[in-house]
């Protein structure tokens, strides 16, 4: 999304992770009475008037906990309030730096759900895999714990030893430690494979650095001597909405690349900027961690025909985060609208099916490899139908 300031920023989220918006008569809402907050102020009052401990009242903290409730009402787990704190760890996660374990984390069918572990995180390396149930945090419950909660419990001191119940995909459940590091996310890697004959590209994130990285690993090659590109997006969960579009821009030659829909803008078309490099037959691999602005990106490149995808069933998330700041420090992540891909398939709860599926036990890779030799002289588009010999 092209406009947006310090005070809105539109996220394609997971991360998976909040200011107060009132917005009375404005794009349809409700008209809302004056004083439906007055039993609040005269809640404080009383407490403040007649606790017996007055000392122990907060005013900042009520009137975080306050914004707080407002938020949680919403029973949406991608809107959240987040106290300066909370929204400076936020901050941090976006730029790619933090202490932790390296996990996506939300809230799906009211339990907390790892959407994706970091590439090369402690997550990762202790065997998090994505749609992994968390279901306590050093033998505390996870029921009705909220995002922000579940983050600063599984967040800690460098070196210290997380331990994460976990339920897994096939039911097993296991409880795994994990030691606490700083993460440094690379949103970036990229490899010559297949004697040199295939340009592997790693997409760990949509951040702010993942455009830059992705165009200095498309021009570090000659382009026009291989037979094709391998675009990893598995365990990939997500980022920022302008991010996804540039991405997406880089193999689609022209069109609309996502449509979002909400309550104030409407009906809103992104389109591609241009593609300026050679049409290669494309293989792009999701998995069940591949989510948010990583399905926009898949979903622009095989809804036109310059690509194919590769692998299992992506995450489903389909709705979009809009961050508003305030003065102090504090913020609003709230869930503004949704999204489809250019052909207007619904995303939100569904994700999208692989051309090619390829079982837990299987190789993506091999079958990437595969398909290019195969399309190897080749230029997209290609019908996904004959892509896949359908």
């Amino acid at each position: 999304m092209k406009r947006h300031s310090k005070i809105a920023r539109a996220l394609a989220v997971l991360v998976p992770v909040v200011l107060l918006l009132f917005a009375f008569g404005v794009g349809g809402a409700q008209e809302t009475s004056p004083d439906l907050f007055s039993p609040l102020t005269q809640l404080y009052q009383t407490v403040k008037a007649y606790f017996y401990q007055p000392d122990r009242v907060n005013d900042q903290q009520a009137l975080y906990g306050a914004m707080k409730g407002l938020v949680d009402q919403l029973d949406d787990p991608y809107s959240e309030f987040l106290d300066p704190t909370q929204r400076k760890d936020f901050e941090d996660s976006l730029n790619g730096e933090f202490t932790g374990v390296g996990i996506e984390i939300t809230i799906k069918d009211n339990v907390l759900t790892v959407i994706a572990p970091l590439a090369d995180t402690p997550a990762e390396q202790a065997g998090i895999r994505a749609g992994d149930q968390i279901l306590a945090i050093d033998g505390e419950s996870t029921e009705g714990i909220t995002l922000t909660q579940a983050s600063t419990k599984i967040r800690g001191v460098e070196g210290t030893t997380v331990t994460l119940r976990i339920r897994h995909k096939d039911g097993t459940e296991e409880d795994i430690p994990i030691v606490r590091s700083q993460i440094t996310v690379q949103s970036v890697t990229s490899k010559l494979v297949d004697d040199s004959r295939i340009l592997y590209i790693r997409l760990s994130r949509f951040d702010e650095h993942v455009v830059l990285g992705l165009d200095q690993a498309l021009t570090s090659v000659d382009l026009d001597s291989l037979d094709g590109i391998i675009l990893d997006m598995r365990n990939n969960p997500g980022g920022l909405l302008t991010a996804a579009i540039s991405v997406s821009s880089r193999f689609v030659d022209q069109g609309i690349v996502v449509s979002t829909k909400s309550r104030i803008s409407g009906e809103q078309p992104y389109w591609s900027t241009g593609n300026v490099i050679p049409d290669l037959p494309l293989a792009v691999l999701v998995n069940g961690g591949t989510a948010s602005a990583a399905e926009i990106t898949a979903g622009a490149i095989r809804d036109h025909d310059m690509g194919i995808l590769i692998g299992q069933q992506t995450f489903g998330k389909g709705v979009i985060q809009q961050l508003f700041d305030y003065r102090d420090g504090s913020a609003l992540k709230l869930t503004t609208g949704e999204y489809t891909t250019p052909d207007g398939h619904v995303v939100q709860g569904v994700g999208l099916t692989p051309d090619i599926i390829v079982p837990d036990d299987g190789d993506p890779m091999a079958d990437a490899t595969s398909w290019i030799e195969a399309h190897a002289g080749q230029r997209m588009p290609i019908s996904i139908g004959s892509a896949t010999g359908q």
